[in-house]
């Protein structure tokens, strides 16, 4: 019912343009003067006047050579008219200073491949568009992140996986894959043949903790062929599954990201693998229902670019 009321209301009431030129012929006396306060032409103007007195069934203004004057019911509108545009002013201020308070800042929740090897350039670029907008940074795995959105700690996330969390929306914003990896003195890289899924699946590695995007696409990778062994190491970064890497403590499991100086100085190993798909898309993610608005939306544009 209320929505049929209001319906049947923006057809009785004139709108807001049509108020303040009634308010304007008021000031001037004149429907030629308020016609060029407003920058529209005086037929567009005389034009509206005659439309809004049909719509009210009143007139409005007598019209001569020596100007527009209101009738006794056009200055009772008028009266009408400047409470409501006075009240549309405040309505106004106030959504600008919603406007203000959301775009002084962003809070940002990426899964730590992004946040460590994306987001930075990208906060740069936005610097740059926006510089009084605050941005806080919260890094965590891909669950972390779906957390901190479904929580309302968040405006933005970035998550890597097979899939938007639930209770999100999310758009693909790139793509990555994970690659094995290993000191150069691991047997494996030292091998020529590559290394068989169910070989993977059997081997102890070091790993990234679950609930991370990059734990999620391998355990789905090696699902057909026994699941992954227990892990030899369970780490909750990617620095510190390198780390570890590269000390020697086994084979692991890393975006392609994160690797890449690594593997340039020889420091890692990549250790090729057949059968199985390591690639994964790179998301990112908001509240369900509520698109990303104001810096939020700006750093989703950046990550397109």
């Amino acid at each position: 019912m209320s929505e049929e009321r209001g319906g049947l209301l923006a057809h009785r009431v004139p709108d807001l343009g049509a108020l303040e030129l009634l308010l304007a012929v008021a000031r001037h006396g004149s429907l030629g003067r308020a016609a060029r306060e407003l920058g529209i032409t005086q037929p567009a103007a005389s034009s509206r006047i005659r439309s809004m007195e049909r719509q009210l069934g009143v007139a409005l203004l007598d019209r001569s050579p020596r100007g527009s004057r209101l009738t006794d019911a056009g200055a009772l509108v008028t009266d009408w008219a400047r409470r409501i545009v006075e009240a549309a002013e405040a309505f106004d201020v106030g959504a600008q200073a919603l406007r203000v308070r959301r775009d002084s800042r962003l809070r940002v929740a990426a899964s730590m491949t992004i946040a460590e090897y994306l987001l930075p350039v990208w906060l740069i670029a936005l610097r740059q568009q926006r510089p009084d907008t605050a941005v806080s940074l919260l890094a965590g795995n891909s669950a972390a992140v779906a957390e901190r959105l479904l929580g309302d700690e968040a405006d933005l996330g970035f998550v890597e996986g097979l899939a938007v969390p639930a209770g999100l929306d999310g758009a693909v914003i790139g793509h990555d894959r994970l690659v094995v990896v290993a000191a150069p003195g691991h047997a494996w890289a030292r091998r020529r043949s590559a290394v068989a899924p169910d070989e993977l699946a059997s081997t102890s590695l070091v790993l990234r903790e679950r609930g991370s995007g990059t734990r999620q696409v391998l355990d789905s990778a090696l699902a057909a062929y026994g699941g992954l062994a227990e892990p030899l190491m369970e780490l909750a970064s990617t620095t510190a599954v390198k780390a570890a890497a590269v000390s020697g403590a086994g084979p692991a499991v890393l975006s392609e990201l994160a690797v890449t100086e690594e593997l340039a100085s020889r420091r890692l190993v990549r250790v090729p693998v057949e059968g199985v798909r390591l690639r994964r898309d790179l998301r990112a993610v908001w509240r369900a229902g509520h698109r990303p608005a104001g810096p939020a939306r700006d750093l989703l544009s950046l990550t397109r670019g």
